[in-house]
């Protein structure tokens, strides 16, 4: 299996993009790596660092995609950006998968130009792993559509569907529609309709889900637009990482603080894992012909080895062909949309 690594994209690129890269093809075997990027920056990062020559590769690309670059212009402008190059080995057939921790919009464009989408989808959409009391779901779309249609809202619950049962083995996934109330009369003209949609669908759909009962683990699946997803999404961030700040300062407020953190350091430890986002790595961009992992721009490169995993799983189980025949399969059902 062979992933393109977008060496240049992210906070911290290229040192923790080709430190990833290392650690990743130091522990699998399986795994050979592309790194797609300035190649005396990449060398230099290299420079001391031992691992097997044969399974890490450079390509090089000239330009670099900024953070804060409008994302139209850097598709149509940078044809040598590092994050088009490594796409384009995905189309070439020269990588089965490409990883990016750079600029989101562009990855996004760029994978939709040049792979193409789905037969039958209309919008692909971001599906990002969060944690629960039971076992992490999948929000879907996590930032990819900001105004969406109900039908779109349909293929995202397909598509999601579909990821779940193929990358997790679970056989018939719950699929929750987030809204503000479980009732069906709740919420807004997108989330009645769509409720609609759902509810005809073959999927195994459990209706309307409050935000305050997402991390209760009882959906396998949430679905959203991508303005309300990345919300939901970034405010989850801040607030696990607010919770470990106001823990670890009221325990050292307490006289006895020192004793207690030292036995509560585990379960703080354990945790601060469960809701880091580097143990998810990336999430994956549904309804394109191809797999496209998009990492948070402050990925770490535990983040880096994780996502270049998943993009590694994802493809060898073909899960964007599971997510073809989702889509095809709800087609040809009478009086689809």
């Amino acid at each position: 299996m062979k992933v393109a690594l977008d060496a240049m994209g992210g906070d911290f690129a290229p040192a923790v993009t080709v430190e990833g890269a290392v650690e990743t093809i130091n522990e699998s075997e399986d795994i050979d790596i592309v790194l797609v990027g300035d190649e005396p920056s990449i060398k230099r990062e290299l420079s001391g660092k031992r691992f097997p020559l044969n399974r890490l590769h450079i390509k090089h690309a000239s330009q670099t995609v900024g953070m804060d670059e409008p994302a139209l212009a850097a598709v149509r402008k940078k044809k040598d950006s590092s994050i088009r190059k490594a796409v384009e080995l995905v189309r070439s057939q020269d990588a089965d998968a490409v990883v990016s921790a750079g600029h989101s919009g562009v990855a996004m464009a760029i994978s939709l130009l040049l792979l193409g989408a789905s037969k039958g989808v209309e919008r692909p959409a971001i599906a990002t792993l969060m944690p629960t009391l039971k076992r992490p779901f999948i929000l879907v779309d996590a930032g990819a559509n900001v105004d969406c249609a109900p039908k779109n809202l349909l293929q995202f619950a397909l598509m999601g569907n579909a990821y779940c049962r193929a990358m997790f083995s679970n056989p018939e996934p719950k699929v929750a529609l987030l809204s503000i109330g479980e009732e069906d009369t709740k919420g807004n003209l997108l989330t009645k309709e769509t409720f609609k949609l759902l509810k005809d669908s073959e999927m195994r759909f459990i209706g309307n889900i409050e935000g305050k009962d997402i991390f209760s683990g009882d959906a396998d699946v949430v679905v959203c637009d991508g303005f309300i997803g990345n919300i939901v999404l970034k405010t989850s961030e801040g607030l696990a990482e607010v919770i470990m700040k106001m823990l670890k300062r009221e325990i050292a407020e307490v006289a006895a603080g020192r004793i207690a953190y030292l036995l509560m350091k585990p379960a703080l430890k354990n945790f601060k894992k469960k809701t880091d986002y580097a143990e998810y790595g990336g999430a994956p961009l549904l309804g394109i012909n191809g797999t496209c992992i998009i990492s948070h721009g402050r990925s770490s490169s535990k983040a880096i080895r994780n996502a270049l995993k998943v993009a590694s799983e994802f493809s060898r189980k073909k899960v964007y062909g599971a997510i073809t025949e989702e889509i095809e399969a709800y087609q040809v059902r009478p009086g689809s949309v």
